[in-house]
Order: structure tokens, then sequence, then C-alpha cells
């Protein structure tokens, strides 16, 4: 009887998930729109009223997304105010939206990934996981992993997209 050989793990490909890079923590979103006047206006002593009113304790140990979903013109001081307000309770806070957060987020979590694993390799990125993982996590990576990788594969191993290959 022939011996059935995983040609996979033969193969020599790192299979890396950045699922495994995604930070833990509760993600929240903070829209400041319904503390406007008439939904156009940020007014100060109003504004300054609501932030002492807010629960802030909600978001402890959070991650934070800061914006405003209305049309309208917020002062930066606006921003200035909720984030000294979060700073020592919230474990980030961001301005954007929730999809700039998860960005931003696995951005900082990739930027400290010592890629030396995988210099000259062959890596698939793999694309499916359990975790909301952002477009912006996956261009950055490549980005990176490009300068080390022999070659960088998305998907999974029976079925990868090539990506980048390194000029001989």
């Amino acid at each position: 009887m022939e011996e059935i050989k995983n040609k996979v793990a033969e193969s020599g490909l790192i299979t890396l998930s950045l699922e495994d890079y995604y930070p833990p923590g509760p993600r929240l979103s903070l829209d400041i729109s319904p503390w406007l006047y008439e939904g156009l206006i940020l007014r100060e002593k109003d504004f300054r009223a609501y932030l002492k009113e807010h629960d802030w304790q909600q978001y402890a140990g959070a991650y934070v997304a800061l914006h405003c979903s209305a049309d309208a013109i917020v002062p930066q001081w606006a921003y200035m105010l909720l984030g000294s307000k979060l700073q020592a309770i919230a474990k980030k806070v961001v301005y954007g939206s929730p999809e700039q957060l998860e960005a931003m987020l696995m951005e900082e979590s990739l930027k400290e990934l010592d890629l030396s694993p995988y210099l000259d390799k062959r890596v698939i990125l793999k694309g499916c996981g359990d975790l909301p993982i952002p477009p912006h996590a996956y261009l950055y990576f490549t980005t990176r992993l490009q300068e080390v990788a022999k070659s960088i594969m998305f998907g999974e191993a029976c079925s990868t997209v090539p990506i980048y290959k390194k000029a001989k």
C-alpha cells in the first residue's frame, strides 16, 4: 500500500491567519449627533452638560470610535473633550467610524510583528475566519510582508490566489 503524503505540509508553505493578531476586547461607537442642537449645531454649554450626564463607565476597557453621523460641522475641541473623558476609562479612543477603528487596531497589532520568520518563505494569508478582519489589514500586511517573503498568496493551501512573487 502506498503511503499518503501531505503535499501541503511538505511544500514549505507558511499559512498565516490575521485573526491571530486581532486585538481582543469590546468595540463601541460613540456618535455625538444626538447631542447636536436641531441636529446641526454643537453648542458648547449643552455639549458640556451632555458630557457631565453621560455614563462613561460603559466604555471601560473598550476600544471606542468617536464620530458624528450627522452632516454637521463639529469643532475639534468637541472630540478633544470626549477623548479627555474616555482616556482613563477606554482601552483606546480614535476619531472615525467603527471600520476605521478596526483598521487602526489591526495595523497597530501587525506593525509589531517580527517578520524575520518569513524571510524568503512562501506565505499564504488565510482569508476565511470568524473575526471581522478589515481589508486594510490585508493590504497593510501584504505591503510589509512583501519586503521579506519569497511569495505571498491569499486563501487556503488547496486554493490560493497569487498576490506577489519576488523577482529572481
